[in-house]
């Protein structure tokens, strides 16, 4: 305005979200806004235009607008107006003065003008630049301050930098008292292993992370997710160096004490926030169950807190074969156990899986068994059954109250064929859909073709006698062999030579009482002589 000798300048400029000019007038202690379309008036016309416009006498220029004057009692007599460039030639906004005193603004007032929007359009675009850097800056601090995991800054000469608030909370260690102290002199000799992780990030460039790690925290021990990254600036110059900590002390305790209560791979992914096993879902898995045998007897025996200490052994050491073979604990249901194999987790050989469970199960219960035996307590025994089929597995319960648990006829053959071990004389029985699907070799009879309580449809069954010495099943394979050729007999109805055959049986071993089982049906079978004989047995209980 005094360069002008002007009465009033304004600098306007674009608003490309509202597709306005706007200018800051001081009112007060506050700054209010001038705000018109960027497309009317004389300042519209230059911003639209590009173009000057020196306007000696206004109210002679058919563009003029003289509402403004009215409203504000102020008499435009002449204008000069100027477009504001960037240093892209694009128009960012226009620089306007009114009435200069003692005539109408001349060329040389335009050039002035132009010149001094020049300035102004470079102080525009600083302004604008330290706008940018600092909202920059102030969103990488705020997003910094908002991440969970602490972030820790180092310098090229590994002295700390930054720390957020994250990072402060993890180390225990108030912002302004870690940042200026070297790494070395912070991490120490308790954490070595991060100084250890900064120098060969340093040197080498790349990414250095390690999962559940143990960082001491004054006396304390947390259990850490640490990534070490290197700090390089656009011209590739090093900057320094950033490490992460993720603090996982929480969640590794919460499914520490989760897996106690259920699988650890449900743990896993419940821990994970997947959805997928929430509700029910149809998959083909091997269903074992066992159950101890003639436990009632024990319970009364040793009373409530021999029963529980007796129970718990037993459990660590079955959970133990289970979790071997990557089989999932479903419950213990008293002295039983309930477990699936591929659930959550499916693999290829799943019934291979279940039955090598299973034969370590009886294995280590006889190696129980003898320690149990050298104390004078009384050894156990148990009857294992497996299935493979289609189940439906997923939370059931209530809103309240759920478990993860599985339903459906393929867990209920495998509850049968367990409970059927007492009539046949077995520790472990299988279903011929188990069997169909073993891709390893196992010495199994087969034993029977069954119709199992509450079901039509025959089921053939097999025993697996891998577990056996041969101290505990003499002649296993010539066992084997004739107890094949008598159910071959057997199903064909010929009960004599069926007899024959079982009687063979029991001179290769003598304690085979499946075998002495046999022998009674068939005589039971040859005095009823069944017209309609198709060589299926009907259970008649669980």
């Amino acid at each position: 305005m005094r360069m002008l000798q002007a009465d009033r300048g304004t600098l306007f400029i674009n608003d490309e979200k509202t597709n306005e000019l706007y200018s800051r007038v001081a009112m007060g202690e506050s700054i209010g806004e001038i705000r018109l379309p960027n497309h009317l008036g004389i300042a519209g016309a230059v911003f639209t235009s590009g173009k000057t416009v020196n306007i000696p006498y206004c109210y002679a220029d058919l563009r003029f607008n003289p509402a403004f004057d009215k409203q504000t009692g102020y008499f435009t007599r002449s204008m000069l107006c100027v477009p504001v460039l960037n240093k892209e030639s694009k128009v960012i906004g226009v620089t306007q003065v009114l009435n200069k005193r003692g005539g109408p603004f001349d060329e040389e007032d335009e050039t002035r003008l132009k010149a001094f929007t020049a300035q102004v359009s470079i102080g525009l675009e600083n302004a604008k630049l330290f706008d940018d850097v600092q909202n920059i800056k102030n969103y990488n601090e705020s997003m910094l301050e908002s991440m969970s995991n602490g972030v820790v800054t180092l310098d090229e000469d590994a002295k700390i930098v930054t720390c957020n608030a994250a990072g402060s909370e993890i180390l225990k260690i108030a912002q302004s008292e870690i940042i200026g102290q070297s790494a070395e002199e912070y991490f120490g000799e308790t954490n070595d292993w991060i100084l250890e992780k900064v120098t060969r990030v340093a040197e080498s460039g790349e990414t250095d992370s390690t999962l559940d790690a143990e960082l001491m925290v004054g006396d304390e021990k947390l259990s850490v997710n640490v990534s070490v990254m290197p700090l390089v600036s656009s011209e590739d110059k090093n900057l320094g160096t950033m490490i992460m900590i993720e603090d996982i002390s929480s969640e590794k305790r919460m499914k520490l004490t989760m897996s106690r209560y259920m699988d650890p791979g449900i743990a896993d992914q419940l821990m994970e926030g997947s959805e997928d096993i929430l509700g029910g879902t149809n998959v083909e898995a091997t269903i074992l169950f066992s159950d101890v045998r003639g436990f009632t007897t024990l319970t009364e025996e040793l009373g409530a807190q021999g029963t529980v200490s007796l129970l718990n052994d037993y459990f660590t050491i079955m959970v133990d074969c289970i979790s071997r073979e990557e089989g999932m604990l479903d419950k213990f249901i008293g002295d039983a156990i309930m477990a699936a194999f591929g659930l959550p987790i499916s693999h290829d050989d799943d019934e291979d899986r279940a039955v090598r469970a299973a034969i370590s199960m009886i294995n280590d219960m006889w190696a129980w068994n003898a320690v149990r035996a050298e104390k004078g307590q009384k050894p156990l025994d148990m009857g294992i059954g497996l299935n493979t089929g289609n189940v439906v597995s997923g939370n059931i319960g209530s809103p309240k109250r759920m478990d993860y648990t599985m339903i459906g006829d393929g867990v209920n053959l495998a509850a049968r064929l367990e409970s059927a071990c007492k009539q046949y004389s077995a520790r472990i029985l299988i279903s011929e859909n188990t069997y169909a699907k073993l891709r390893g070799t196992y010495r199994i009879r087969d034993i029977d073709d069954v119709v199992v309580k509450g079901k039509t449809k025959p089921v053939r069954v097999y025993e697996v006698l891998d577990y056996h010495t041969e101290e505990t099943c003499p002649n296993l394979m010539d066992v084997v062999n004739y107890f094949t050729e008598a159910r071959k007999q057997y199903h064909e109805g010929n009960w004599d030579k069926a007899v024959t055959a079982f009687k063979e049986v029991l001179k290769a071993n003598p304690a085979d009482k499946l075998s002495d089982t046999y022998i009674e049906r068939c005589q039971h079978l040859k005095e009823s002589n069944p017209k309609d004989w198709n060589g299926v047995w009907v259970m008649t209980s669980k």
